[in-house]
């Protein structure tokens, strides 16, 4: 039987099979947005055997295992390694035409040059192959990295963070260029109910008694000040919505105020204030020169007996259905208005919200510089075949696919950045049938050129690296 994973692999003709091994394959990976731990990077961390490395905090396999009717002792528990590895094995045949499919036999080939399809006939073996070679020094966090040609990879750090681990890298001589991106949230969301301990905790670390808004305001500058110190050029923002409800600042004070005094906000000041909060942090953005990134729709911790048993990142989120055009369009226009709108990048994780991204972005490209603004690569439950291939193809039609940006990890495996050559495989694809087909030129070199501006070249320029 033919291997699996081969040379070709996605590539459904001869265009697209010379544009990935002639343009795109062996270029280097920017991986601009992850979860990466940075100190197991920093202190180059070695796990114990491939379930530690593979399978732990993996709430992609999870919830695949679940719906297998996996019990949790085997994914979560105190099962042993080698028996979560068996569960996996037993499950990953069944996830077939789901993305965990080919990715986990694409990392098996790269990482550990296992080609046989991972079945429960073969996982001791593959169990204690792979092991084996996961307790050998190359296979440490730093030389997986390099083993993948990582250039540059951004982690993501709430603005409370020393970045002890990010100056211990700067100061180090590992070759791979490691920043980190402000994630905010905590500060904005301010109906959530650890609200007041956060800026408690954010208060402490900025050395200020957050009593007021304006002392909010000034804590986070300091720690803008302090990322941007420490090599910080991006921000974050993980949330269901970007709001859009003015007000004024005495109603504002009064809404922190309340807050901050134990008391419940309603749904409008939340808004207000988030409203507010947001464009004074897109202004310092601005200001700054940074890429502000914006992930929205996600759907988080729904089941609450297993959120309070296993806490948040575990695999109980979905696509949510919120409002979204109307008030990011406003949102976009207050900064662009005043002149304060920075490189966005935005992400939607609604498919049905496709088209009014690729038609957003180019209301706010008002050619300063090329892809300004950009709309992100399919993310979380859209970063996979189909996904991926619609986000393309509608920024295609609506949009400059030349000037995307391209691919990102947004993962907390050391292990994910095959996840780049599966998404350079279909833009190879994309382009190769479309020359088949008559609808694109067959010049080559032009659109190699194209291929590997959206692989690396775009997001070497747009993010300066």
């Amino acid at each position: 039987m033919k291997q699996f994973i081969h040379d070709n692999f996605l590539l459904q003709n001869n265009y697209a099979v010379s544009l990935y091994h002639d343009f795109a394959k062996d270029l280097p990976i920017i991986d601009y947005h992850n979860h990466l731990p940075p100190q197991a990077i920093a202190e180059d961390h070695q796990y114990k055997n491939i379930t530690d490395l593979w399978i732990a905090g993996d709430h992609y396999k999870w919830r695949a295992m679940r719906t297998f009717g996996i019990d949790e002792k085997y994914i979560t528990g105190n099962a042993s390694d080698e028996e979560k590895f068996q569960k996996w094995a037993t499950t990953l045949p069944y996830t077939l035409r789901n993305p965990l499919y080919h990715w986990s036999q694409l990392e098996l080939a790269r990482y550990f040059d296992e080609y046989e399809l991972l079945t429960p006939q073969n996982a001791k073996r593959v169990y204690d192959s792979t092991s084996a070679q996961v307790s050998t020094e190359n296979f440490s966090a730093q030389k997986l990295l390099t083993r993948m040609k990582v250039e540059v990879l951004c982690t993501t750090e709430d603005p409370t963070d020393t970045l002890e681990h990010h100056q211990n890298l700067a100061a180090s001589d590992f070759a791979i260029k490691v920043s980190t991106a402000f994630r905010p949230d905590k500060s904005v969301l301010i109906d959530q109910p650890a609200y007041n301990a956060y800026i408690d905790r954010l208060g402490e670390v900025a050395g200020i008694d957050i009593a007021t808004y304006d002392d909010l305001c000034l804590a986070l500058t300091k720690r803008l000040d302090f990322f941007h110190e420490n090599g910080c050029r991006l921000s974050d923002h993980g949330l269901n919505t970007i709001p859009y409800q003015e007000t004024d600042a005495a109603r504002l004070s009064k809404i922190f105020a309340k807050r901050r005094s134990g008391a419940a906000v309603t749904a409008d000041e939340s808004a207000q204030f988030q409203t507010a909060l947001l464009l004074f942090l897109g202004e310092k953005y601005h200001e700054k020169g940074w890429v502000q990134q914006f992930h929205l729709g996600a759907m988080r911790n729904n089941n609450t007996r297993m959120f309070q048993l296993l806490g948040p990142d575990t695999g109980w989120d979905s696509i949510g259905q919120y409002p979204v055009a109307h008030a990011l369009s406003r949102f976009l226009d207050r900064l662009d208005s005043n002149n304060q709108l920075t490189k966005t990048v935005l992400y939607n994780l609604n498919p049905g919200d496709n088209e009014m991204m690729a038609t957003m972005i180019g209301n706010f490209n008002d050619g300063s510089l090329k892809g300004k603004i950009q709309w992100g690569s399919g993310w979380w439950f859209l970063d996979q075949l189909d996904g991926m291939t619609d986000q393309m193809n509608i920024l295609s039609n609506m949009g400059l696919i030349s000037c995307f940006i391209g691919m990102l990890t947004d993962s907390r495996s050391f292990l994910s950045f095959p996840r780049h050559e599966y998404f350079r495989r279909l833009v190879c694809n994309l382009f190769g049938q479309d020359i088949e087909k008559g609808l694109l030129p067959n010049d080559p070199q032009w659109i190699g050129k194209i291929v590997s501006d959206i692989c690396y070249h775009n997001a070497k320029e747009y993010f300066n690296y």
